[in-house]
């Protein structure tokens, strides 16, 4: 049997450098000319060739964190497939880019940061709710995570998380976390009486109450210059404002996260149809970010200009022969 001609690395590679398009007709079409170079055919059996497996993800990843410090961020974000309908993981979910539901790929990333680095340590694709729900994959990843020795200073994720079974995994783990509740939650203040979030007396500065089904937690009111209201809800009843303030800050990591894959690893361009080409893509795709961040971190440049440096010398050439403009108009 011949070896393939194609290995992970030479997919992540051109997902790193490709400015648009990520298919494997693209993908062979910029191989350097050289025998035996591998053709279309070569990818997509890649795709289909590899076992799909977050683990991969965490081998590159661990040398990048610190167990013991920055805080873990759950959650999800659908990769838009607008015009899909023969994709076997394509649905129809939640967007909050789009705020309203539309067909796409949910993933669901773990993201570990410790206020400079965005280093993703896992991930689950949400496909079928009778196999595991959203909830379920959070849980499993925290458990993944927890055997690998993550001691965070905090869990951060946002209410739609905030069930009563993820708040007692938490506890049982000793994690300490910080979530948005909805303003519907029941709770007890001073023994007042259950009633509604949303009817409490609650200080910007934190209140402590008991969360019906869970037990005390600090919540924190925070009022919007437009008047929204929000509750931040956390197990560290010694938690201050400025504390609070600082993990809020922080949560929104993972949403410049999810922005980045999009932005510069095509993450949502692949075409193949079958499940197992798609996982093993966003798993590629997601290594390749890795790459992106750590070159970007340690050169002082954005995820973006690292991409973008790559093909500017190619353009750079171009504007530079006119014969070659017009060789080509």
């Amino acid at each position: 049997m011949n070896p393939p001609r194609v290995q992970a690395e030479d997919y992540i590679d051109f997902l790193i450098a490709t400015p648009k398009a990520a298919s494997g007709t693209e993908a062979a079409r910029v191989q350097p000319a050289k025998p035996k170079a591998p053709a279309h055919d070569a990818f997509t059996r890649l795709l289909h060739r590899l076992e799909p497996d977050a683990e991969t993800l965490w081998l590159e990843a661990q040398s990048q964190v610190d167990l013991l410090e920055g805080v873990l961020i759950l959650d999800d974000s659908v990769l838009d497939k607008p015009y899909s309908r023969h994709i076997e993981l394509v649905g129809r979910h939640w967007s909050g880019k789009h705020q309203q539901v539309v067909q796409g790929i949910d993933l669901v990333s773990l993201l570990w940061t410790d206020g400079d680095r965005h280093v993703p340590c896992d991930y689950r694709i949400y496909h079928d709710a009778k196999l595991a729900t959203k909830n379920d994959h959070f849980r499993a990843m925290l458990r993944v995570a927890q055997g690998r020795g993550f001691r965070p200073r905090c869990v951060l994720f946002d209410s739609w998380y905030a069930s009563l079974e993820n708040l007692k995994l938490l506890r049982e783990l000793g994690w300490t976390w910080l979530t948005r509740l909805k303003a519907n939650r029941l709770v007890n203040k001073d023994r007042q009486g259950t009633r509604p979030l949303s009817r409490t007396e609650v200080a910007a500065t934190g209140t402590e109450v008991w969360l019906q089904g869970y037990g005390l937690v600090k919540v924190f009111k925070i009022v919007a210059p437009d008047g929204d209201i929000a509750y931040w809800a956390t197990s560290d009843l010694g938690m201050t404002d400025l504390t609070r303030l600082q993990y809020g800050e922080s949560s929104w990591a993972i949403e410049n996260y999810h922005r980045g894959i999009k932005q510069c690893t095509e993450v949502e361009r692949c075409q193949a149809r079958s499940a197992t080409a798609q996982r093993n893509h966003i798993g590629l795709a997601l290594r390749a970010f890795l790459r992106l961040e750590y070159f970007g971190f340690t050169q002082g440049v954005s995820w973006l200009e690292a991409k973008t440096a790559i093909v500017r010398d190619a353009v750079r050439s171009y504007l530079a022969h006119p014969w070659i403009r017009l060789a080509t108009a």
